[in-house]
């Protein structure tokens, strides 16, 4: 059986992965409570939008971010690239339940930190395959053939609100609940991860965002900022910029990642 496995993705060329990621507080906040970070070495990229006590957001998005990552990596020392997807995705799995235990507890022993939570979204980059997860309402996008796609479902009010029928996207745009999230990392003492696995292609662009970008650029907008022809970190520049010119009402963090073909593959053909 494990031969059958490899020939069936041997036809297709493993794809490199190009990142770049920003973080920036916005024009009104007076800290920055998201936090961002991404290794190229795991394929691993994370967000996190945190929120709640004194300057809590700040240490629970970072936490998050943090013991996410050193999970994950001890897990990829043991498993490295080549592990099955659903391995990949019990290891974010566990490693969001270990950010979940050390959030809570924080929250609960420290005064100062009571209440604080998280939101989160990340994404594991393979050769050939992208687990994307989240909780709250960071998002995933992925640009693909010029069209722009949500990957991602809010863990909100107003999106239970428009999945009822309650409102309409129109009144969904400038809804008092539109920052309120039914999930959350370090609130409850378990919490699922919404994972989901997408087939990567050369040339897929993946966005992951704070509601702090999603909310400040329409879809439209969004589109022609991504389709842009710039160098991938001017792109993520780019993206603040306008968010910020646009109102930065929040703070707004962008990671992408972009897929290519690896240059062993591309020297092969």
């Amino acid at each position: 059986m494990a031969s059958v496995g490899v020939s069936l993705f041997s036809t297709r060329p493993p794809l490199s992965w190009e990142f770049a990621a920003l973080t920036d507080v916005g024009r009104l906040r007076s800290h920055n409570e998201d936090a961002v970070h991404v290794d190229p070495s795991l394929g691993l990229a994370l967000l996190a939008d945190g929120m709640g006590g004194y300057k809590g957001g700040e240490v629970a998005s970072a936490m998050a971010v943090s013991l996410l990552h050193a999970s994950f990596g001890r897990w990829f020392a043991q498993a490295g690239m080549q592990a099955p997807s659903r391995v990949v995705r019990r290891a974010l799995q566990a490693a969001t339940d270990e950010a979940n235990g050390s959030i809570l507890h924080a929250s609960t022993t420290n005064p100062e930190l009571q209440g604080m939570g998280t939101t989160l979204v990340l994404a594991a980059f393979r050769q050939q395959r992208v687990v994307v997860g989240h909780i709250g309402d960071s998002r995933c996008y992925r640009l693909r053939n010029n069209k722009l796609e949500l990957l991602t479902r809010d863990h909100s009010l107003r999106q239970q609100q428009l999945d009822a029928g309650a409102i309409t996207p129109e009144e969904a745009a400038n809804s008092p609940t539109r920052n309120l999230v039914t999930r959350a990392v370090g609130v409850e003492p378990q919490v699922m991860l919404e994972m989901h696995e997408h087939s990567a292609r050369a040339g897929d662009l993946y966005m992951l965002c704070s509601d702090g970008l999603s909310e400040m650029i329409s879809d439209e907008q969004l589109f022609t900022l991504l389709e842009h022809d710039a160098e991938l970190q001017k792109k993520a520049s780019l993206l603040v910029a306008i968010a910020n010119d646009n109102g930065g009402r929040d703070n707004i963090s962008v990671v992408l990642a972009r897929a290519g073909v690896e240059e062993t593959s591309r020297a092969a053909r």
